[in-house]
């Protein structure tokens, strides 16, 4: 099967490459990522998976990949900030607290899919006004969900704890990924 990655992101396509799997990009623009009221933590990146990936025609030997991730903090999901003072607000938020960051990924074809998700929690150290403000000043953090990323500076300085998948806080939790498509390829 041909598989397709759907998704802008550049860690994605690190993380999938990394299976060694052949594969291409394609995205398009403007599909909704809203989600309904009451959804689990899970079902919401679950949802806007699912969602993204139905958006796509696909051809008869195609194998989609979708994914989508949030950040969620005491009942509140963190998305992406639009400018950098919600990006302090988010990283002062997270400041010395736990939370969880939610991917869910969708393996679709012409006739079937499955969606699924990876939890992990994270834990902040106590961050200071200083490092919040070098952090959005000097890194890129409006295209990543809870302001973030990992594997950036701000993940070398001020995490003090993971609990599960480090690749699932960067957006793709490859070793579900790699399982699934087995099981869904049969």
């Amino acid at each position: 099967m041909k598989i397709t990655l759907a998704s802008n992101s550049p860690r994605r396509k690190e993380l999938l490459g990394a299976l060694e799997l052949d594969f291409e990009v394609r995205t398009l623009d403007g599909i909704d990522e809203t989600y309904p009221q009451g959804l689990t933590m899970t079902g919401i990146p679950e949802h806007i998976s699912r969602h993204k990936a139905m958006a796509y025609a696909l051809a008869e030997d195609e194998l989609l990949i979708t994914a989508d991730t949030i950040v969620y903090l005491d009942g509140e999901v963190l998305g992406k900030p639009a400018n950098a003072k919600e990006a302090c607000s988010m990283l002062r938020k997270l400041s010395g607290k736990t939370h969880q960051v939610i991917t869910g990924v969708t393996l679709r074809t012409i006739d079937r899919s499955h969606t699924f998700s990876c939890v992990t929690e994270v834990t902040f150290a106590d961050l200071t006004q200083e490092q919040i403000k070098h952090y959005v000043d000097n890194y890129s953090p409006f295209d990543k969900a809870g302001a973030y990323g990992i594997q950036e500076w701000i993940g070398y300085i001020g995490i003090g704890k993971i609990e599960g998948s480090f690749f699932t806080i960067m957006g793709l939790p490859v070793h579900l990924v790699y399982q699934e498509l087995l099981n869904f390829i049969g």
